[in-house]
């Protein structure tokens, strides 16, 4: 099996491509939209600078080289979500090429192009009627297209999900597949022998799930046509969620099928190696960096690192939580196990949106390192944060000294005498019973380790 993808990203810009109108999303049906958009006669495009900066943006980081000059063109087609029925994109000579994104395993997947265009309306199927909302058209895109190097659907996951979160941290686009801002043109292919076999195209694949199930089953589809000695038919192909299989929609165009030509109203894009340059040092550091950071200098497990890194907003709070700190991984463990399970949905962590700040966690976390509240006293702490807000800290969260842990350890051995007579008897499990009676006398503020030194001392 081979795996070649497709990536179209949304770009981030306030406005479309060629007009001032807005890119949000939602809103009112055909409402965002003016005569350049819908392609009017007499009404001319004119190039976001913004979308050319964003493009190179996207190459850089994945290693891509700048074309310092690079043309738009017209892509010849009629459908109904295409108002001028062409789309102005690139053709043979795109914004970025010869790039390349590197899996976990090392396995460098090469990136073919990318190049700038116009986004499509949308078709809105409804009560036996197509419905046209041409608000989307016009926005912005990158296409990302990789080379025919992944084997296996892991490789397809990892690398979606590795170029979402690449995007997402350079700033040229939120990748809410949901909303449709990244999308998936899945090309498969599978062969007995070292040649590519006749490739199928799944289109518009809008969840990393939903594609990995399309890939599968149509490996298997064309699999089991080769074994009956049939042949693959190049086809463009949809997916049914219901049923998780892969339907024909009509037969594979071919380049020459669009009758590709430049677009005569507008000029050659330039961009300057000074200006590559000056985009480069916008660049945040990258993922695969700040991974290293995080497991090599911070030291946090790296599976702990990953989940933080998933999310870009859970990143910047981690690192200002950790900035300063003896142990980040007390952090790490307070977002990862406390945070996360008051924030239960993806969207919520997406957003991270807390009543606390980064500093209240580190706050926290100090208190921790420097024994004044226990680690089991923290996550209490935290999640009556999380609820109340940071005023919480400003309780009695003192740690025990010496003479007040001794009170209560010899207050807990006189009203257990049972639990002390089970104690001496061998039964050395016991002793944590004495640990709870303490802990729950100084309302979480002993340290439970301490308790149980000294419970131990005291009954030798």
């Amino acid at each position: 099996m081979t795996v070649g993808l497709e990536t179209h990203v949304e770009l981030k810009t306030d406005t479309k491509i060629f007009c001032s109108c807005s890119t949000a999303f939602g809103g009112e049906a055909n409402t965002r939209l003016c005569p350049v958009c819908m392609g009017l006669p007499g009404a001319l495009p004119r190039l976001n600078k913004a979308v050319v900066e964003f493009g190179v943006k996207a190459g850089l980081a994945l290693n891509c080289k700048i074309s310092e000059i690079s043309y738009m063109d017209r892509k010849n087609y009629s459908y109904p979500d295409l108002p001028k029925a062409y789309q102005i994109s690139q053709f043979d000579v795109p914004l970025c090429q010869d790039g390349f994104l590197t899996l976990s395993s090392g396995k460098k997947i090469g990136i073919a192009r990318i190049h700038i265009e116009e986004d499509a309306g949308k078709l809105i199927h409804r009560d036996g009627e197509i419905l046209i909302d041409y608000n989307r058209a016009g926005v912005p895109l990158i296409e990302i297209v990789s080379e025919p190097h992944i084997e296996s659907v892991e490789e397809a996951k990892e690398f979606v999900e590795k170029l979402r979160l690449i995007m997402r941290y350079i700033g040229v686009s939120d990748c809410k597949m949901q909303e449709g801002s990244m999308r998936c043109d899945v090309n498969v292919s599978v062969s007995e022998t070292d040649e590519l076999g006749t490739r199928c195209e799944i289109k518009n694949m809008n969840s990393i799930a939903n594609m990995a199930k399309a890939i599968e089953y149509e490996a298997n589809r064309q699999q089991e046509l080769l074994k009956k000695g049939q042949t693959v038919l190049q086809e463009t192909l949809g997916f049914d969620e219901k049923s998780g299989k892969t339907y024909p929609m009509r037969t594979k165009e071919d380049a020459d099928d669009y009758r590709f030509f430049r677009e005569p109203d507008l000029p050659g894009v330039h961009i300057s190696l000074e200006e590559i340059e000056n985009i480069r040092k916008t660049l945040p550091e990258l993922f695969d960096a700040k991974l290293n950071r995080y497991i090599n200098d911070l030291g946090l497990e790296k599976r702990d690192a990953a989940l933080i890194l998933k999310y870009p907003k859970v990143a910047e709070f981690f690192e200002k939580a950790s900035t300063g700190v003896k142990a980040p991984q007390k952090a790490a463990n307070l977002i990862l196990g406390v945070i996360f399970a008051f924030l239960k949905t993806e969207s919520q962590k997406e957003e991270f949106k807390l009543i606390i700040s980064p500093e209240n966690l580190k706050e926290l976390v100090l208190m921790v390192e420097s024994e004044k509240v226990s680690n089991h006293k923290a996550k209490e702490l935290l999640e009556k944060m999380l609820s109340e807000g940071e005023g919480v800290l400003a309780q009695d969260i003192k740690a025990l000294d010496d003479s007040e842990l001794d009170a209560l350890c010899y207050k807990a051995i006189e009203e257990n005498p049972k639990v002390v007579s089970d104690y001496k008897g061998g039964k050395e499990k016991a002793i944590m019973a004495l640990v709870g009676a303490v802990m729950r006398a100084s309302k979480g503020r002993a340290d439970a380790e301490k308790a149980k030194a000294k419970l131990i001392d005291i009954l030798k």
